[in-house]
């Protein structure tokens, strides 16, 4: 099995280029200033049109600034986001105050800074962010000018509905911000733990293909090692002196122990060598046997059936998921782990258990899922919790059906089984048609 570094998993930090909120606070500032025109001038209402214009004078302006100084594309530090994010509520902030406070329906796009932290800025962040939000609110709830109206026919919302429109505010921001940051969050786990079966895969391919360039070394080499054997076979013959033909045939034997060996290599890199497709039995004792040493005893049975032993491909994919299953039953097991395995015409099936604690019920349907890791605290490291979704991933692929269930009561332990139709288990020739 190939070992992966933790630290090739570890999820890298999120950051959010300069040009993505370059472009949000372009699009508010002609919002602005549109909403600005339309109730001025459209609707003729008084509005506090200097200040406001100001406002977003000061927005545009920085924009600017920034487009010029810094290059748009450039990745931003948290922490620079967040600035910039917490200036667009207070800018909305400092608008909101000419133009009616809570009383505005605009006071909702407080949301929009938060919801775009959720999904791109670390949670202590956000978190920020939500507390900056609320607390413009609540003081616009009592500071602010009127909110532009009719003069003849002024706008009076009653106190408790200015309280709703608050309350709204404050859940609004909490609730889908957190929403959010949870479906980001679920989607950047499985977007880091599919990176991750990619690169075991490939660790894996780099391994198989080690092999054709093994036959490839064999097959350039042969010729000038048969040259070499033929001279010095020739010369041999020719030479009187004991001393030089020693040598010579020293040479002779060491160049034929060359070839034997590239022919070997040769042999078990071909196609259809007696390693390139295994039995199903072959196949379970290949994937035990590294784990044999560790204090636990595994038992692996194979049924006896009317029908010939299933034969397949030597596959990555298969034996790094089934050694990997076996590796987490070997962890978790007191003393003793089982690998049974039976076949009939349809159908193929490996039952992994242990005599261990057994899965969590709060983890029973969630196996599988990256980053899902209760491992035992002395376990180096802790685990990443991706075994197990690499193993499920890989094996999938290859058109087995895993699952996890626990050993029935009085018994204790975890369950893995894992089924191919016959016909599927036998048809898989690479390890390219595995990742295709």
């Amino acid at each position: 099995m190939t070992e992966t570094a933790a630290s090739d998993f570890r999820p890298s930090q999120r950051h959010i280029r300069l040009d993505t909120i370059l472009r949000l606070r372009w699009l508010a500032v002609l919002g602005q200033l549109a909403a600005i025109f339309i109730v001025a001038q459209g609707l003729e209402f008084d509005v506090a049109i200097v200040p406001c214009v100001s406002i977003i004078g000061l927005s545009a302006m920085l924009n600017l600034v920034l487009q010029t100084a810094v290059n748009p594309m450039q990745r931003l530090e948290p922490i620079h986001a967040a600035a910039l994010l917490a200036l667009n509520i207070v800018e909305l902030a400092g608008l909101l105050f000419f133009t009616g406070g809570l009383q505005n329906p605009f006071s909702f796009l407080f949301l929009a800074p938060v919801l775009i932290s959720a999904t791109a800025l670390p949670a202590r962040l956000t978190f920020g962010l939500g507390i900056l939000a609320v607390a413009c609110a609540s003081i616009l709830f009592f500071v602010h000018f009127p909110l532009p109206w009719d003069s003849e026919d002024p706008v009076v919302l009653p106190p408790i509905y200015l309280v709703g429109v608050w309350l709204s505010i404050v859940l609004a921001i909490g609730v889908t911000s957190l929403y959010s940051f949870q479906v980001t969050e679920e989607a950047r786990k499985l977007a880091d733990a599919l990176a991750a079966t990619e690169l075991v895969l490939t660790r894996e391919q780099h391994l198989t293909q080690l092999d054709g360039l093994a036959a490839a070394a064999a097959h350039e080499l042969g010729t000038p090692l048969a040259t070499i054997f033929l001279i010095s076979r020739e010369l041999e013959k020719t030479v009187k002196d004991p001393v030089f033909a020693a040598d010579l045939k020293t040479l002779r034997e060491q160049t034929q122990r060359c070839r034997d060996i590239l022919s070997k290599i040769t042999q078990l890199s071909s196609t259809g060598a007696p390693f390139d497709r295994m039995k199903l039995s072959e196949l379970i004792e290949e994937v035990v046997a590294p784990h044999r040493d560790f204090g636990v005893d595994i038992k692996v049975r194979i049924a006896v059936a009317a029908t010939a032993e299933p034969v397949g491909s030597r596959n990555p994919a298969v034996l790094y998921g089934v050694g990997n299953i076996i590796e987490n039953a070997v962890d978790f097991a007191n003393s003793a782990v089982e690998v049974n395995a039976w076949w009939n015409n349809d159908t193929i099936e490996i039952v992994i258990s242990d005599d261990g604690p057994g899965i969590p019920p709060d983890l029973m349907n969630r196996i599988g899922e990256p980053y899902l890791s209760r491992r035992r605290s002395h376990d180096a490291g802790g685990g990443l919790g991706l075994g197990v979704f690499i193993a499920r991933t890989l094996l999938e692929r290859t058109g087995a059906k895993v699952s996890f269930t626990n050993r029935t009561f009085p018994e204790h332990g975890a369950v893995v089984q894992i089924a191919w139709p016959r016909e599927r288990f036998e048809a898989i020739e690479s390890f390219e048609e595995t990742i295709g």
